[in-house]
C-alpha cells in the first residue's frame, strides 16, 4: 500500500499532526492526488464513523460507503470535487465541496445525494457521430446532439449518469470558484475571455461580492442559471 508522509497530506484532510506518522496515499483515478481524498480518511477522520483505520477498512471493504450511489471496497479510492458519500446503514449523506482551505463534506438529503454537478472538461466526436462528454471526475457520457460546450455543467442522475440539466458558461450563469483566494465562493458569471494562444487559459469575467474578477476558466465550475442546480 502507497503511503505518504504526514507532513505533506493537504490540510483538509484533517489528520492529526502527531497522531500519524503516515497517511493512505489515494489510488490514481477520477481526481488528482492533492485534489481528492482517501475514502479511508472520510471514513476515519472527516466522519468518525469508525475509530481505527483497520475498522475504517473493514466497513469500506463490507461495501457500506457508497461514492456516487456505488459500492468502492478500495480504501484508497479518491473522492474529490461534488462526489456524494452515502452511508446507508446509518441513513447520512455527505456531498463533497470546496472553500477557501479546500475539500470539505456537508450533509445532505438522500434525494441531493442522488444529483450530482459535473464540469465539461472537453468533447470529442465518436464512432456513428455521438459526441462524448469528458467530466472533471473522468467519467464519460455519450450524447446524441451537440448542444454541450466546454467549461458547460451539467447535473447528473447517480448512478446512472442521465443527465438531467444542463448549465451554460455564459453571461448570467452562477458559477463556484474552485481555486485561489476566493476558493468556495459563488459568483455572477458577467462573460468570458476568450485567448488566442492555446498555451494560456480563457479567463471568467465574474462578479465576486460586488467586485468583478477575471478568473481562469478551468478554476470555475458552473453551478445553475438562477439558482445552483444542486443544494451548496
Amino acid at each position: 500500500m502507497a503511503k505518504l508522509k504526514r507532513l505533506l497530506v493537504p490540510e483538509f484532510w484533517k489528520l492529526p499532526k502527531k497522531k500519524y506518522k503516515f497517511a493512505v496515499s489515494p489510488r490514481a483515478g477520477p481526481h488528482k492526488k492533492f485534489e481528492c481524498i482517501p475514502l479511508l480518511v472520510i471514513v476515519r477522520d472527516l466522519l468518525g464513523v469508525a475509530e481505527t483505520g483497520k475498522e475504517a477498512k473493514s466497513i469500506i471493504k463490507r461495501g457500506e460507503i457508497l461514492v456516487d450511489w456505488k459500492p468502492r471496497k478500495d480504501h484508497a479510492f479518491p473522492v474529490g470535487l461534488m462526489d456524494t458519500i452515502a452511508i446507508p446503514k446509518i441513513k447520512k449523506y455527505f456531498r463533497v465541496l470546496v472553500g477557501k482551505k479546500g475539500l470539505f463534506l456537508k450533509e445532505i438529503s438522500e434525494e441531493e445525494s442522488r444529483k450530482k454537478i459535473c464540469k465539461i472538461v472537453n468533447k470529442t466526436c465518436v464512432k456513428k457521430g455521438k459526441i462524448q462528454l469528458n467530466l472533471h471526475d473522468g467519467r464519460n457520457i455519450l450524447v446524441e446532439k451537440d448542444v454541450f460546450k466546454t467549461g458547460d455543467s451539467v447535473l447528473i442522475e447517480l448512478p446512472s449518469q442521465k443527465i438531467l440539466d444542463h448549465a451554460k458558461l455564459e453571461e448570467g450563469s452562477l458559477a463556484l470558484i474552485l481555486k485561489g483566494e476566493n476558493a468556495g465562493k459563488i459568483c455572477r458569471v458577467k462573460g468570458v475571455i476568450k485567448r488566442k494562444s492555446l498555451i494560456e487559459s480563457s479567463l471568467v469575467l465574474c462578479e465576486v461580492e460586488g467586485k468583478n474578477l477575471e478568473i481562469r476558466k478551468d478554476y470555475v465550475m458552473v453551478l445553475g442559471k438562477e439558482k445552483p442546480m444542486v443544494e451548496l
